[in-house]
């Protein structure tokens, strides 16, 4: 177990307020557990912003599967990629939209630059990257 280390923060009583609603509406345990949250997710950002590397990167990509050379290109693209491709799932959505879910590891640069050419695809119709990092022990 992690040792907890203690410390006060002090805040306008608005933000506080704020601060209260959030933990309730979004069901967090404490107040803290919602600061830990909040402290992640800047070190992430900070992480990719920096540029630095194995960080990891998920790209949710709709297209529609009848588009000419579309699935070649993305394969293509995966294979030529500067990233690990983890893994990939794909879903059929309807008869013309499928989903496809990409997770990727490596450098900030490399995986951002893999998600804008997926994205650029002719019959794409959605592509974001939710980005990650694993945290240090």
């Amino acid at each position: 177990m992690e040792d907890i280390i203690r410390f006060s923060v002090s805040l306008p009583k608005q933000l506080l307020v704020e601060l209260d609603n959030k933990v309730s509406t979004q069901g967090y345990a404490s107040r803290s557990e919602f600061t830990r949250d909040l402290i992640r997710d800047k070190i992430v950002r900070d992480s990719w912003d920096s540029g630095e590397s194995g960080l990891i990167g998920v790209l949710s990509i709709i297209y529609d599967h009848h588009q000419s050379e579309l699935l070649n290109k993305m394969l293509k693209l995966q294979h030529e990629a500067e990233v690990e491709v983890s893994c990939s799932m794909h879903v059929h959505m309807d008869h013309h939209n499928c989903l496809e879910i990409i997770v990727l590891k490596g450098d900030a640069s490399y995986i951002r630059a893999f998600s804008d050419k997926i994205a650029g695809l002719k019959g794409v119709k959605f592509a974001e990257l939710t980005r990650a990092a694993v945290p240090e022990s």
